[in-house]
């Protein structure tokens, strides 16, 4: 792709009118209802690929006591620098402020829900998945429309198992990401993260946790690079990187594993024999924040999404106003088969309302004139140029249907 004239995800943003940021809340984007289809067609894939694979929706507190990111980690790992506190006073007792954090991420909250009672090895792996709202107090320097923001939208899940089971379900995560990224044509690449030089945990549970993912890759026939010292504080993990159509690296998708929280949680299950053992704790994301992600998607198609992601999929353009009630037929019939279509009825010319919806990068034109009222037909143009002729409206629903369906 020529780089000379490309955009870069904010000015796309304002131009599409699809988020924007304001002073009033630096780093948390404003989502307009364009840009929140977008969001919500990732967040209903994301969801579908989840529960498909077995995972169990939750949702967690985004304002919780600091103390359980001291039992984590987190806090002794990022502190006051990465996370927002604040001192509320005790109602029992105003000499006695407590400390509370707006989360800056899941995990620790999930082991909550793990705890909620007793685990049986019968229940495992337990797969919980969260679409959760996370606060990060990135510096104003570092803070970069939606690529970097201080609160975030994380895709996220926790997976616990037993260790005879990490192979299975980390390769099942790494079937999953390859599925997701291969349907927005994205070439990517596997990296394996080991042991960073601060860490928590034992050197021996460090040594299990690598060789587990170093034998998922091995056996998976994946090729894949190191990344030495990159890994989680807890735990080894694989990241995915991809390429975009500028040739850029994004790190993206995650799987960890994890000894170290469910030693500090104090995490355990009954197994066959009625002893206590610890699970395994498997952190996953496939694409990481929403917010992050649509910045590399806008940035990659330059505005011109796919057409399952589109925010219109269609304009109906009518070439005088005698052609508005047929236009309404027309709308009804696609609305009704679920295409997202909105009707141009402005006072300007045909090529005027054409090259508006050419710079709003919508995938699919359909002219009406007196030909075409009167043949009971539309003419569809592509927002590359193409030209496919007068047709039927059934005839082209087969033909969109199947893309949006397919994620073409």
């Amino acid at each position: 792709m020529d780089n000379k004239n490309l955009k870069d995800h904010k000015q796309i943003g304002q131009e599409l009118e699809l988020f924007f940021t304001h002073d009033i809340a630096p780093g948390a984007p404003f989502w307009l209802p364009k840009g929140m289809v977008i969001f919500k067609e990732l967040e209903k894939y994301i969801r579908e690929l989840t529960l498909n694979a077995g995972y169990l929706e939750t949702s967690t507190p985004i304002m919780v006591k600091s103390d359980i990111f001291k039992e984590s980690g987190h806090w002794e790992k990022f502190g006051e620098h990465n996370m927002y506190n604040l001192k509320l006073s005790d109602e029992a007792d105003d000499s006695k402020p407590i400390s509370y954090t707006l989360k800056p991420m899941n995990c620790p909250e999930s082991t909550i829900i793990y705890r909620f009672r007793p685990r049986s090895y019968r229940e495992l792996p337990l797969r919980l998945s969260e679409i959760g709202r996370l606060h990060r107090r990135e510096k104003s320097g570092e803070v970069n429309g939606l690529l970097r923001v201080r609160q975030l939208t994380m895709d996220d899940a926790h997976i616990y198992a037993t260790e005879d089971q990490i192979f299975e379900e980390v390769s099942n995560i790494l079937d999953m990401m390859i599925e997701f990224y291969k349907s927005f044509g994205f070439d990517y690449e596997f990296r394996l993260a080991t042991r960073p030089d601060t860490r928590a945990g034992t050197d021996e549970n460090w040594d299990k946790a690598e060789q587990a993912l170093e034998r998922v890759i091995k056996e998976k026939g994946i090729q894949s690079s190191d990344k030495k010292g990159d890994g989680a504080f807890y735990g080894p993990k694989i990241d995915v990187h991809i390429k975009d159509s500028q040739g850029r690296d994004w790190q993206l998708a995650t799987v960890q594993l994890d000894f170290h929280q469910p030693e500090a949680f104090k995490l355990e299950y009954v197994d066959e024999k009625g002893n206590k053992q610890r699970p395994v704790m498997i952190h996953r994301a496939i694409f990481g924040s929403f917010e992050r992600f649509i910045a590399i998607l806008t940035e990659h198609f330059q505005g011109a999404f796919p057409t399952w992601l589109s925010p219109v999929q269609v304009q109906i353009i009518p070439i005088a106003d005698r052609h508005q009630g047929y236009a309404q037929k027309v709308l009804e019939q696609l609305k009704s088969s679920n295409i997202r279509t909105e009707v141009d009825a402005r006072a300007e010319t045909m090529q005027a309302k054409i090259r508006d919806a050419q710079t709003q990068k919508i995938p699919y034109m359909v002219i009406i004139g007196n030909r075409e009222e009167k043949e009971n037909k539309i003419a569809v143009r592509t927002r590359t140029g193409q030209d496919l002729g007068a047709i039927p409206v059934e005839e082209f629903l087969e033909k969109i249907k199947p893309e949006v369906e397919s994620k073409a």
